[in-house]
C-alpha cells in the first residue's frame, strides 16, 4: 500500500492535472449529473457533463476570470448550494491562478459579507441560497459576480451567457503542489469563522490516502448534498477528481430521496441528524417492535433489510460514513444490522479527513485508525494531536492563531479529548473546551452523554448544561411527531414517562458526578436560522447556554425529573420546516 500511495503522489495527480487526465483518457464518460428545475406539469430531467464538457466550461470561465486582470492568488468566492456549476467554478478559479473561497449558502448576509471582506475576495459565484437576501445583501456591488443557472436573481452575468461568448483558456494551466488552493471558513462553533488555508498537495494526499485506506474505486458513484463549503464534501470532490468517478446532485429537500434513488450511490456520506431522521421515517411506517420482530425472521428479515435500504436509496452503497458530530452507537449498530456498511469517521477543517475505518473493521464507538500517512498522539491532558501532509497551511491573516494551533514539532492541536486503543483505533471523548465543572468541582464531558440520549427515537437533538450546578441537566428538543402528540395531556404524560426511563437508563451508566438531575423539554427547532446550530448542524453551546440560562432556577425549583419550557401548543410551522439537514467532519470548529 505504501508503495502504491507514493507512486500516486506525483504532480499528475493534483486536482487540475487529474481533470486533464480524465478529459484526455475518458472524454465521453459522464462526470456531473444535475437535476433541472421543473413545474408539476413537466417531466423531471437532468443535465449531464462529460469530463470533456466540464473541462471545456471550466476553461471558458477561467478565461473570463483572467480577463479581469487580477493578480495571481486573488480570492474568488463561491456562494451556492451544491450543483454541477459549483464544481466547475472551483476548477475555473484554480485554472485562472486564483484561490477559491467557499461560503455556506445557509449563512446570514452579515456573515457572508464578513467572510468576503476578510478574504478580500474580488469575485463571487452566486447560486441558490437558503434566503434570497443572503446574495442580494451579503455580496457587495463592487464585486465581480457571476450567477449560476440555479441563482434566484438575474442582476449578475449568467454562467451560460459567459461560456457561450468566451473562448476557452489556452492550454492546460496547472498550479504548484504547495501553493494555496482554497480558504475554507470554519462553521464558527466557538466564535467568528476562521479562514483555514489548504494547498493542492493536501487535497491530493487526502484523496489518495482515503482511496487506498478505505478501498474506493473509479466506479464509485456519490450524491453531493452536504455543503461543498465544508471540508468533508470538498474532500469527496478531491477523491472524485483523483479516481475519476461520477458525482450526482440533488434538486432540494423535496426530491432528495428521489435523487438518491436516481444516483444509486455506492458511497454515502452523511451526518447523525440525517441518519436519525431516516430511521424515524422507517419507524413511522412500521413500529420499532414489529420491525425488529420481522428482522429476526431468517428469510423474511433479509428481504425486509434489502427493501428498507432500497427505499432509502441506499441499496447499492458499499461504503457509508458519518461525521460532523458524534454518532450514537445504537444508530450505527441499527444501520449495520440492515446491511449498510456504515462507519464513523473523523476529521477537521484544519486536518482534512484523518480517520475512517474499512467497512470490515468498524468498531462501534470508534472512528477507526489513522489513514495512511497520518500520525497521532495524545498530549498530557488527553488532547488529540495530529500531524500529516494534510495539515493546514495556517489561518488566513492570523499568524498568532496559527502558531498557537501547532506544537513545536508540527502536530495540530485538535481540541478533542480522545483515547487511542492499542491497535490504533481512535475514540473521541469530547471537546476539551466543552468540558464544564459542576459546583462539586467535578468535570463533565457532555458529548458522550448527549450521544446516549440522542439514540432515543423521541429525541431530535440535545445539549448538556451544568457549569456551576450540583448536577448536569439535559436540554432536549423532541421530534416534530412527538411534539404533536404532546398537545394532549395523556400523550404528554406518556412521553414524560419515556424520557424518565431514558434518563434512568443513561444515569445507570454514568459516574455519580455525571448523572442528570433532569431533562428539560424545550421548544424547537434549533436551527441555523435562529443561531442555535452551525451550518454543519453542530449545536452552538454558548448560544444555547445564554438562551436558557434564565430558565434554570425555575426548572430546578420544580424538583421534577422532566420539566417543560412551555406546555406544547399548536405551533408547528417552525417544525414543519425540519426536513433533512442542509448540511456535514466531526467536532470541527
Amino acid at each position: 500500500m505504501r508503495i502504491v500511495l507514493m507512486l500516486t503522489l506525483t504532480e499528475d495527480y493534483l486536482p487540475l492535472q487529474s481533470l486533464y487526465r480524465w478529459e484526455r483518457t475518458r472524454p465521453g464518460r459522464v462526470f456531473l449529473t444535475q437535476p433541472l428545475p421543473h413545474t408539476p406539469s413537466q417531466a423531471k430531467t437532468c443535465a449531464t457533463w462529460t469530463w470533456a464538457q466540464a473541462a471545456d466550461e471550466a476553461r471558458r470561465m477561467a478565461a473570463f476570470l483572467k480577463r479581469q486582470g487580477w493578480e495571481p492568488g486573488t480570492r474568488v468566492a463561491i456562494l451556492s448550494k451544491n450543483c454541477a456549476w459549483w464544481i466547475m467554478a472551483d476548477l475555473a478559479i484554480w485554472m485562472a491562478g486564483y484561490v477559491s473561497v467557499p461560503i455556506y449558502p445557509s449563512l446570514k448576509a452579515r456573515t457572508v459579507r464578513q467572510i468576503l471582506e476578510h478574504s478580500e475576495a474580488k469575485g463571487c459565484f452566486v447560486g441558490a441560497t437558503d434566503e434570497k437576501e443572503t446574495a442580494t445583501e451579503g455580496v457587495p456591488d463592487d464585486l465581480v459576480s457571476i450567477a449560476f443557472p440555479t441563482a434566484s436573481l438575474d442582476s449578475h452575468p449568467g454562467w451560460n451567457v459567459i461560456i457561450a461568448d468566451v473562448p476557452p483558456i489556452a492550454g492546460s494551466p496547472t498550479r504548484p503542489a504547495e501553493s494555496l488552493a482554497t480558504i475554507i471558513y470554519t462553521s464558527g462553533t466557538t466564535g467568528l469563522p476562521k479562514g483555514v488555508m489548504h494547498s493542492f498537495a493536501a487535497f491530493r494526499f487526502n484523496a489518495s490516502s482515503l482511496a487506498y485506506s478505505v478501498g474506493l474505486s473509479p466506479d464509485t458513484r456519490a450524491l453531493s448534498y452536504l455543503p461543498l463549503a465544508h471540508i468533508m464534501e470538498r474532500v469527496v470532490e478531491a477523491v472524485a477528481l483523483f479516481l475519476g468517478w461520477q458525482i450526482f446532485f440533488t434538486a432540494g429537500l423535496d426530491t432528495f430521496i428521489e435523487d438518491l434513488q436516481r444516483a444509486r450511490p455506492t458511497l454515502f456520506i452523511s451526518v447523525p441528524r440525517l441518519l436519525l431522521k431516516f430511521q424515524q421515517g422507517v419507524f413511522r411506517k412500521m413500529p420499532k417492535a414489529r420491525l425488529e420482530k420481522l428482522l429476526r425472521a431468517p428469510l423474511l428479515g433479509a428481504y425486509v433489510r434489502r427493501k428498507i435500504l432500497r427505499q432509502l436509496g441506499l441499496g447499492h452503497v458499499s461504503v457509508a460514513a458519518s461525521g460532523s458530530a458524534p454518532l450514537p452507537i445504537e444508530i450505527l449498530i441499527w444501520y449495520r444490522g440492515l446491511g449498510l456498511n456504515l462507519a464513523e469517521g473523523f476529521g477537521m477543517t484544519e486536518t482534512m479527513i484523518t480517520h475512517l475505518p474499512r467497512p470490515d473493521a468498524v468498531r462501534p464507538g470508534y472512528v477507526g485508525p489513522a489513514i495512511e500517512g497520518v500520525q497521532t498522539r495524545l498530549s498530557d491532558d488527553g488532547e488529540l494531536l495530529i500531524k500529516s501532509p494534510m495539515n493546514m497551511l495556517g489561518y488566513y491573516k492570523d499568524p498568532e492563531g496559527t502558531e498557537d494551533a501547532f506544537t513545536e514539532d508540527g502536530f495540530f492541536r485538535t481540541g478533542d479529548l480522545a483515547h487511542i486503543a492499542a491497535d490504533g483505533q481512535l475514540k473521541i471523548i469530547g471537546r476539551l473546551k466543552e468540558q464544564f465543572k459542576t459546583s462539586k468541582g467535578k468535570y463533565v464531558a457532555p458529548a458522550p452523554i448527549e450521544g446516549r440520549l440522542m439514540a432515543h427515537p423521541e429525541i431530535e437533538t440535545c445539549c448538556l448544561m451544568g457549569a456551576g450546578l450540583p448536577s448536569p441537566l439535559a436540554l432536549v428538543v423532541v421530534s416534530p411527531e412527538t411534539w404533536k402528540r404532546c398537545f394532549e395531556a395523556p400523550e404528554r404524560q406518556a412521553v414524560e414517562e419515556t424520557l424518565r426511563a431514558v434518563m434512568e437508563e443513561v444515569n445507570a451508566e454514568l459516574d455519580p458526578h455525571e448523572r442528570l438531575a433532569m431533562i428539560a423539554v424545550v421548544e424547537g427547532p434549533w436551527s441555523i436560522a435562529n443561531g442555535m446550530v452551525t451550518p454543519t448542524l453542530k449545536i452552538r453551546r454558548s448560544a444555547l447556554e445564554i438562551h436558557y440560562q434564565s430558565k434554570l432556577e425555575e426548572w430546578r425549583a420544580q424538583n421534577r425529573p422532566i420539566v417543560w419550557e412551555s406546555v406544547p401548543a399548536a405551533r408547528m410551522e417552525a417544525y414543519e420546516t425540519m426536513a433533512m439537514p442542509e448540511s456535514p467532519v466531526r467536532h470541527s470548529d
